[in-house]
């Protein structure tokens, strides 16, 4: 989907985070329209949103949202080595910073809060969430990796040797691991298309990188029943890169009621873009009525700021 300038305004800015790395943001915001609420996109391993993320944005924005994306240490066009992340833990703590600056701007202070992670996003988005568990308003999860699928994993004897060496050459590339391009987009264009984006890493996982992933995924998926957020699931049923019977898992055990999983027959891991028209549609469409709900019925947090608001105007005029 190209970018319609006439009804969105795309803007990108440079940002240093607490480790003096520089960071790369971007943002997509509708033209002569106040948005419903604002999207932040939490984007998968060795992608970047300017480009990758796009078509999601633009889709979002046409729907009425403002949609804002960071890239990551070591991805797209931030600081750092390609492809490496050093802590799982900086690149959580650079993403909340960064959407919660956002969404404490004064004219941005009643707007939704929506999250949406693809894939590594995905558990992005829930350690985000579970820094700040009150602050959110919802989750779309796009195949998150709340677990990396056994097929694409290395045999247990092989992590525990990589351990070892990461002490040594905690950046090079020696992870085994299938193609994720290959495993995880249908169509063959999209495939080259990511190919060719130079802001996408290719090649095997950096050792450190991958040890910081499957650790992460780990402590993810014990804490699944302390996701209280409401949030919708989007997965594949012929996902090869994450474990969709985590998925199911997570529906079942979080602790909020108000969750949604959605399964599609046939279709892969890159459900944002990787997809046919036709299946690419079946998603947005899902997503977009998700929103449009959220929207309607407003929400609790808002509620509650508007209450206590009240509240302290008539103590206020009771006072004097």
């Amino acid at each position: 989907m190209e970018l319609d300038n006439r009804s969105v305004q795309y803007d990108e800015e440079y940002i240093l985070n607490s480790r003096g790395l520089k960071l790369f943001t971007c943002k997509w915001i509708p033209v002569n329209e106040e948005p419903k609420g604002l999207i932040f996109i939490c984007h998968g391993y060795a992608l970047e949103c300017s480009i990758t993320m796009s078509s999601t944005a633009n889709r979002l924005v046409k729907a009425g949202f403002a949609v804002y994306g960071i890239d990551y240490e070591g991805h797209g066009k931030s600081s750092g080595l390609q492809g490496y992340i050093s802590s799982f833990n900086n690149v959580v703590d650079d993403c909340s910073n960064f959407f919660t600056q956002i969404c404490e701007k004064k004219e941005n202070k009643r707007k939704m809060r929506i999250l949406l992670g693809e894939s590594l996003g995905g558990a992005v988005l829930l350690l985000i969430h579970r820094k700040m568990p009150d602050y959110w308003d919802g989750a779309i999860l796009a195949a998150p990796m709340c677990k990396i699928a056994d097929e694409m994993k290395p045999h247990p004897l092989v992590i525990n040797v990589l351990k070892k060496l990461c002490n040594f050459i905690p950046t090079w590339r020696i992870i085994p691991s299938p193609d994720v391009i290959d495993t995880g987009c249908k169509l063959p264009e999209i495939r080259a298309q990511i190919r060719a984006n130079p802001y996408c890493y290719k090649g095997r996982p950096r050792l450190n990188t991958g040890l910081e992933l499957l650790n992460m995924s780990i402590e993810v998926e014990q804490r699944l029943n302390k996701v209280s957020l409401p949030f919708i699931i989007l997965q594949g049923e012929d996902d090869k890169v994450t474990d969709k019977t985590v998925s199911q898992q997570l529906y079942d055990v979080a602790s909020n009621s108000d969750k949604t999983l959605k399964l599609y027959p046939g279709m892969w891991h890159g459900l944002l873009y990787g997809e046919t028209p036709e299946n690419t549609e079946i998603v947005f469409s899902d997503i977009i009525d998700w929103l449009n709900q959220r929207f309607e019925l407003r929400n609790s947090r808002l509620e509650r700021e508007l209450k206590h608001q009240n509240g302290e105007i008539f103590i206020s005029k009771d006072i004097f």
